[in-house]
C-alpha cells in the first residue's frame, strides 16, 4: 500500500486538489518531468499502448508500413515475455519501444518499493527479447504519485503523456473514433496558417502533438482494436497530406525542431 495516501485526512484533504492535479494532468511537472508535445508542430508522435498484441500489432505495423510512419509502443512486460518475436518484429521495423510497467497496475496507489519492481521487471522483459533497455516510460492510465519520479529516474527512464487521448479502448465505432481524433488534422492546419507568422515577428516554434492509442487491452491478450486500426487507416494519409511527420519519441523530442 502507498504510505503517502494513509497521511493525517486533515492534511490529505488539503492538498487533494493539487495531488489530483499532479496525478492526472499531462503537462503537470508535480511528480517529476513529463514529455507532452513534441518539438515541432510538423512533428506527430503517434504512441500505442497496452501490448504487444498478437491479434493486432502486427497489422498495424503493415499499416505504418505502408505510410513510412514511426510510432512508439509502450509495452506491458508481462505480454513482452509472452510474445518476444513480436517486440522484435517491432523494433526491427523501425518503432521504439517504451515501459508501460509489468502489470498494468494504478502507480497512485503503490509504494516506491512496488512502482520500481514493476518499471523494473518491464525493464527486464524488454531486455530479454532486444538486449537493449526502454529510455521511455508511459504510467498507465497517466497516474502519477510522488515516488513515480525517484523510480524512473533510478532506471533513466523519461516519462511520455500526450496531448490527445481519443479514447479508442471504448470506441463504439471506427467512425466515432475519426470524429475523436480530427484534433490532429485541427492543429496542423492551424500551424501551417500560423508559422508564417511566428516566423516573421521572431516568436518561437510551435510545438506538436503527441497522440496516445492502443493496439491492446491491460485486461488480456489478442484484444479487439480493429476500430483503431480502421482510424488510422483513415487518418494517415491525410495527416500526410498536411505535412506531417510521423516520428518515435526520440525522433520527435530529442531532434531539434524543424
Amino acid at each position: 500500500m502507498n504510505p503517502w495516501i494513509l497521511a493525517a485526512p486533515a492534511a490529505f484533504a488539503g492538498v487533494s486538489a493539487l495531488t489530483a492535479y499532479g496525478a492526472v494532468y499531462p503537462r503537470a511537472q508535480l511528480f517529476g518531468p513529463t514529455t507532452c508535445r513534441t518539438t515541432s508542430p510538423r512533428k506527430l508522435a503517434i504512441t500505442f499502448d497496452d501490448g504487444p498484441n498478437p491479434a493486432i500489432t502486427p497489422k498495424l505495423l503493415d499499416l505504418l508500413d505502408r505510410y513510412d510512419a514511426r510510432a512508439t509502443f509502450f509495452l506491458i512486460g508481462v505480454y513482452a515475455r509472452q510474445c518476444p518475436d513480436l517486440v522484435r518484429e517491432i523494433s526491427a521495423r523501425g518503432h521504439a519501444i517504451g515501459n508501460h510497467t509489468e502489470t498494468h497496475p494504478n502507480l497512485f496507489l503503490l509504494g516506491p518499493t512496488q512502482i520500481r519492481d514493476e518499471l523494473r521487471r518491464c525493464q527486464d522483459a524488454i531486455a530479454a527479447a532486444l538486449n537493449a533497455r526502454p529510455t521511455w516510460f508511459r504510467p498507465p492510465w497517466g497516474l502519477r504519485n510522488p515516488w513515480l519520479a525517484g523510480a524512473a529516474r533510478e532506471l533513466e527512464l523519461r516519462t511520455v503523456m500526450w496531448t490527445l487521448i481519443p479514447g479508442d479502448w471504448r470506441a463504439p465505432s471506427s467512425e466515432w473514433l475519426v470524429g475523436r481524433m480530427q484534433p490532429i488534422a485541427a492543429h496542423a492546419s492551424q500551424s501551417q496558417r500560423q508559422a508564417q507568422a511566428y516566423a516573421t515577428r521572431g516568436h518561437a516554434t510551435r510545438t506538436g502533438d503527441i497522440l496516445c492509442l492502443h493496439d491492446g487491452s491491460h485486461r488480456g491478450q489478442n484484444a479487439d482494436r480493429t476500430r483503431t486500426l480502421a482510424a488510422l487507416e483513415y487518418w494517415l494519409p491525410r495527416w500526410r497530406d498536411r505535412g506531417l511527420e510521423f516520428a518515435t519519441i526520440d525522433q520527435a523530442v530529442i531532434t531539434p525542431a524543424n
